[in-house]
């Protein structure tokens, strides 16, 4: 892509996470227009180059793509409100935190302004903006994505889940859900080896290296809960019933809490008493998914 077919891009908000977003903008030659409520914000932007715009409107009427790193849907609304007349013909891409529900909304409010909608979440730091460590994911309109694409990965790598626009936030809801579990159960282990005098910046490398192996086996995980085969797995509910037990145990006699992990003990009971011991541990996955609402959309390329 030349320099003369960039397009113009608006950062909407310059917090943190808007403000490096919009320096990589600048450091890739895209002509960027910032805004934000607090102006002086925009100050060291505007002399690498960015444009300050006085209103939303001026900001949004500046080019083709809108990106809104604010805070919330709300944040989002609120700010566009003004806006709306000139909504028409471009393309917004909302990066605030939302729900699956209010994404959608979103979608059809933008739709009815006769704006294409790209609903973003944003799976990085301020640091990792623009480098290979973090990575956007992105549903709503399949068009946006497509004529956007190179643009959009001037921010992070770029995954689409389709043209349903809560399925970006529902895959960050997961992949949050995954992030926290492993976290909490890493402070659970800190608290649990502070009486043996091991502090948590000594354990940390050590923690680090074991998610690392685990997360060598989530192919294999997947593969067992996908296939729903557990017959032929090395590590079986009835095995990590007894480790999980023996983690219970150790952190009621140091004095601290169970609560990370009572709920898989109460699991991997469940799934033994129903005859499961024998199987593969990825076979709790039975248990969670409950009554499953039918397939999703696949993610696409």
């Amino acid at each position: 892509m030349s320099e003369r077919t960039k397009p113009h891009v608006t950062v909407l908000g310059l917090g943190r996470m808007g403000a490096a977003i919009a320096a990589a903008f600048l450091d890739s030659g895209h002509p960027t227009t910032v805004w934000n409520r607090t102006a002086a914000k925009a100050g060291a932007l505007v002399a690498r180059g960015a444009v300050r715009a006085a209103t939303v409107t001026e900001a949004v009427t500046a080019g083709p793509l809108v990106i809104a790193p604010l805070l919330d849907h709300d944040a989002v609304r609120q700010t566009l409100a003004s806006a709306t007349p000139v909504l028409h013909g471009r393309t917004l891409v909302n990066l605030a935190n939302s729900t699956p529900d209010q994404a959608r909304e979103l979608a059809a409010w933008a739709s009815g302004h006769g704006a294409d909608y790209l609903d973003g979440a944003m799976l990085a730091l301020p640091d990792t903006v623009a480098t290979p460590d973090g990575f956007f994911l992105y549903s709503g309109s399949r068009r946006a994505f497509t004529t956007h694409r190179r643009a959009l990965e001037v921010m992070a790598p770029a995954h689409y889940f389709g043209t349903d626009p809560g399925a970006a936030e529902v895959h960050d809801l997961a992949l949050l859900g995954t992030g926290y579990a492993a976290l909490t159960g890493f402070l659970h282990s800190a608290a649990l080896l502070a009486p043996a005098g091991t502090t948590p910046e000594t354990f940390a490398p050590l923690a680090a290296r074991w998610l690392h192996g685990m997360a060598e086996f989530l192919p294999e995980l997947a593969r067992e809960a996908g296939s729903a085969t557990y017959t032929d797995g090395v590590s079986t509910v009835d095995l990590n019933r007894a480790g999980v037990d023996s983690l219970i145990g150790l952190s009621r006699a140091a004095g601290v809490t169970t609560d990370v992990h009572e709920p898989l003990k109460a699991l991997l009971d469940r799934r033994s008493a129903d005859g499961h011991g024998g199987d593969s541990f990825s076979s709790v996955y039975e248990l969670l998914r409950g009554a499953h609402p039918g397939p999703w959309p696949r993610p696409e390329a």
